[in-house]
């Protein structure tokens, strides 16, 4: 498969995550009943929905932390890596774009800020950073370990679906959840919001920092996956 497809579907794929995820969140906020758990369920929704639509293409990371990881894992090149990140923060300022179009509409912006991620919940950057990087090496974690496994591969889009909703069950009162700094990049550069575009560092730095803890937790059980399928 050719880097410029990889690309397209990356590109893709970030858009729709921005567009619905933070779209829900933009439509519907977190503070009404069900508002909290509805956003969640969008974000993990809608990777399950572009898993089987362009995982066989570009395996569906639409997300550097992601790429970060599997490169670290030797699961991509330095060169597919690049070109996949170009595509992600794209198709994320893409998704932000569709959505301020949407919003300039006349639809009401429940966030303020188009999804953008903010720290104040958490007592500044610190505690932004320590969420961050605790959600994201979770969310990374799972997406090693269950696409590390062929005989998962056909539930593989699922399951980091619901992990990724399941991490903003808990991360949208924090942070807004980012666990992927292509999302929070679209949204606080178009959302004409000074605090998120301050805080932004955060949202990029503490993903990656996250997916290279959760690599290298990996890296401990990696060999008893390894052998245990080799044994089946």
């Amino acid at each position: 498969m050719s880097l410029a497809r990889k690309m397209i579907a990356e590109f893709v794929g970030t858009l729709v995550l921005v567009f619905m995820g933070c779209g829900s969140a933009v439509l519907l906020g977190c503070d009404v009943p069900g508002g909290h758990l509805a956003v969640a369920l969008c974000f993990g929704l809608a990777i399950v929905a572009m898993a089987y639509a362009i995982g066989n293409v570009s395996g569906c990371h639409v997300n550097p932390a992601v790429s970060l990881a599997l490169l670290l894992d030797k699961r991509i090149s330095i060169v597919d890596f690049v070109g996949y990140v170009v595509a992600q923060v794209v198709g994320a300022i893409a998704g932000a774009g569709l959505l301020k179009m949407v919003v300039g509409f006349g639809v009401k912006d429940l966030t303020g800020g188009l999804g953008s991620n903010g720290v104040a919940s958490v007592g500044g950057a610190g505690g932004a950073f320590v969420v961050e990087i605790i959600l994201t090496f979770i969310f990374v974690l799972t997406i090693l370990a269950v696409t590390s496994d062929e005989k998962k591969s056909s539930v593989a889009g699922l399951v980091i679906g619901l992990t990724l909703a399941f991490v903003h069950i808990v991360g949208i009162p924090l942070t807004g959840t980012s666990v992927n700094p292509a999302r929070s990049i679209g949204p606080a550069l178009l959302s004409g919001n000074a605090a998120a575009l301050s805080d932004l560092w955060v949202f990029i730095v503490a993903p990656l920092v996250g997916a290279a803890v959760a690599f290298a937790v990996f890296m401990v059980f990696k060999p008893l996956i390894v052998k245990k399928e080799a044994t089946e």
